[in-house]
This record gives C-alpha cells, structure tokens and sequence, in this order.
C-alpha cells in the first residue's frame, strides 16, 4: 500500500469517528434521560420502616381493649386468644417474669424452657411494632391501620404483662415501654451485621486461584426432620427461594411443554389466600381440598360448602378456625366452590 492510499484510508476513519461521537452522545444522552426522580410521596409510601430509635414511628394510639378487638377478629385463629397458640407458629408469648422485667435479661433462655416465644427473644418494641404493620395479618398484610397496629401492640404487650389493661400506648410513651422490654438487654452488636463495628460472621477468604470445582455436601437434615411440616416450598408464596423439594418440570431431551392455565376456581383459591391453609391432597394448617370435597358428597353440596366459606366454622377439621369471609363475591364463591368439590 502506497503512502498516499494510507493516508486516505487514515483521514477516512477520522471523519468516521467524527461524525460517530454526536451519535454516540445522543445515545448517552437518551439513555441518561430514562426514567425520572422518585417524588417525595413514593418515598414516602416505601420507607415504612420503623426503627429501634424509633426514627419511622407514625404519630398514632391504640388501647388494650381496641387491640384485643382486633386480635379476636384477625389474630386469633392462627395465635389463640391469649398469644399462647402452638397450632400454626410458635407461641408468641410465655416464658417471661417480673424479674427478667426488672433485669431486661430473660432467664428462661438460658434454662429448660421447652420454646422460645416472641416476647422472650425480641429486645426492642420498635420490632413488634415494624412486624405486625408491615406482615401481619398473614392473609392481608399491611391492612392494619396505623391506630389498629398501637392496639394490637398493647394488647400483645399487655398478655405478657408489660404494660397494664387499662394502657394506651402512643407514639409519645412507647419508649417508656421500651425500658420494660423483658430481654432489652438481651442483643447483642457483637457480629459484622448493622452497625458494622463488631467481627465478622466467618472467617472465609475469596479464592482467587485454585479454588475447588466441586462442592461436597458435608451434612444434610435427615428426610424424617425435612418432612416433618410437609413440603415447605408448597405452602409458601412464590417471593423467593424456600426450603422443600424442586421437582423436575421436564424430561431430559423432552420439549418444554407449556403449562395449562389455572381453573378460575384455583386462581380465586390463591387470589383470596384459601392456599396458604389449604392442599390439594393433604392437610396443612386445614383439611385437604380432596378431604373437603368427599365430605360434601352427596349432601346439597355446593349451597352447604357456600355457606361455609361465608360464615367460617370450628371444630370439624381441628382446633384452629377457619375464618370467615364475607367479603367475598358471590359469583367468586360459586367458582371456588365448584373447583373444590371436582377435586381429585
């Protein structure tokens, strides 16, 4: 290649590079223009955490007596009346004294208690708050409102004897409460969580060369233990990886096939939370969908499992009540219950 053709070909990949760079810019520029600012109120709606200084804490009030209004009509069924229930989860209070009280160090965890319940291992008031506002009830949460989670605050303090009947607890006297916390004393910073000032959680160091291809399994939960409250991957929503067993989906070498869509009648089981206490073949917090619909057999069926969803029931399937639900739609109800009563 002569000079002269070299120079060409180098004054032409200068203009192309020129003429690219605007291009180039605008399309940084378009891509920078994307999306906008969260607004004061978007932030708003999300940050609803509350913290152990209770920076977060809305302005409101709720009495004992409010809070076990509320308890009996949506607490209840899943922790008893008195928070003492080991039906669905573990006890939520118990396990406590005056003493621990006084010292803010719950002796019991260090003893031969059976369980620990809620009110012996939680140190701050702030967490209770944060917890039932954001969680609870396990069907609906966040349906609370703000004077109903005071309540139900007091109500649950007052069962484990930390506040009186007659308290109501505020925005303005909860850090009094926190000073009665029976294990306030209890946590400890000692680690490499928040604030970040203690060790570290392990000791690991990142490979960087010569790190292992495989990893060996050292230990596992024996099948007998992993089992023991079913498949837990099957009773939970699907936010994210749970404990329980993946089954596989395909055939090695098989086409993907696409799955059918849900029954109307499944899809308004789920809408409404039926699943979170009801299988399709075996029990969980109720009976089966299969158990409901042999029952019915042979009965005015439909109308009669109708009325159940309505009107709720206890005592036929076990100690724990179905709730009910009647704020459901008519024509939603005949949908579920038409898909229960086909189920095999």
């Amino acid at each position: 290649m002569s000079m002269w053709v070299e120079l060409r070909v180098a004054a032409a990949l200068l203009l192309a590079a020129g003429a690219a760079a605007p291009a180039a810019a605008g399309t940084d520029g378009a891509r920078a223009a994307l999306g906008r600012t969260a607004t004061p109120a978007e932030v708003a709606a999300w940050d609803i955490d509350v913290r152990p200084d209770f920076k977060g804490l809305p302005r409101g009030s709720g009495t004992v007596a409010q809070g076990q209004q509320v308890w009996d009509g949506k607490c209840a069924s899943c922790h008893g009346d008195f928070g003492e229930s080991n039906e669905v989860f573990t006890p939520l209070v118990g396990g406590t004294t005056a003493e621990d009280i006084r010292r803010g160090r719950v002796a019991g965890m260090t003893g031969n208690q059976p369980y620990r319940t809620t009110l012996m291992k939680v140190s701050t008031v702030s967490t209770l708050w944060d917890y039932i506002h954001r969680a609870m009830p396990w069907n609906a949460p966040k349906s609370l409102s703000v004077n109903e989670v005071y309540a139900v605050t007091a109500y649950l303090l007052h069962l484990g004897e930390i506040v009186p009947a007659d308290f109501a607890l505020s925005d303005a006297n909860i850090a009094e409460v926190q000073r009665r916390m029976p294990n306030r004393a209890g946590m400890t910073i000692d680690h490499g969580l928040w604030p970040g000032r203690g060790r570290p959680d392990t000791r690991n160091t990142a490979c960087m060369s010569r790190c292992a291809d495989q990893v060996a399994i050292a230990s596992s939960m024996p099948d007998y233990a992993r089992d023991a409250h079913g498949d837990l991957a099957q009773q939970q929503r699907g936010f994210g990886p749970v404990r329980g067993i993946a089954a596989a989906t395909a055939r090695p070498g098989g086409g993907a096939v696409a799955a059918a869509a849900p029954a109307p009648g499944a899809r308004l089981a789920s809408q409404y939370q039926c699943v979170a206490c009801h299988a399709m073949d075996r029990k969980l917090v109720g009976p089966s969908f299969a158990d409901i619909a042999g029952k019915y057999k042979g009965q005015d069926a439909h109308a009669a499992l109708a009325r159940k969803v309505k009107a709720g029931g206890q005592g036929a399937w076990g100690a724990v009540p179905m709730p009910p639900q009647p704020q459901i739609p008519d024509s939603d109800v005949q949908a579920m219950v038409g898909w229960i009563l086909e189920a095999k």
